[in-house]
């Protein structure tokens, strides 16, 4: 009896990784090894880079509070402890929209802090 492979299901694996390797330059988009090498490595940089656009995106926040912050005369620490101690439980993101965009919003919480 001859050697039975199912010949469906890996060429629908091979072009799952083809058509992912869509727009890579060179041999990285139509030869099976490079691309499969290359997709492979994009799929772990998507993954870390996941987790590093929320540590990016929060160091960012941070930076456009505390100048806010300093603006009317706090550190960001002194600010979020005084949020903390005043109960207004609003997190880093909405803070820094209203520092950047609504900064006489801001300086009402920051009276509220005071």
């Amino acid at each position: 009896m001859p050697r039975s492979v199912n010949h469906v299901a890996s060429r629908h694996r091979r072009k799952k990784v083809m058509r992912l390797a869509k727009g890579y330059f060179g041999r990285r988009k139509n030869v099976w090894t490079v691309a499969k090498n290359a997709v492979e490595k994009g799929l772990l940089y998507a993954y870390r880079d996941r987790k590093t656009k929320k540590r990016e995106f929060r160091a960012l926040w941070i930076q456009r509070i505390n100048a806010g912050a300093r603006e009317h005369g706090l550190s960001y620490s002194q600010l979020m402890g005084g949020l903390k101690k005043a109960g207004i439980d609003l997190n880093r993101k909405v803070l820094a929209d209203l520092a950047l965009n609504h900064p006489e919003a801001f300086r009402g919480i920051v009276e509220k802090v005071k």
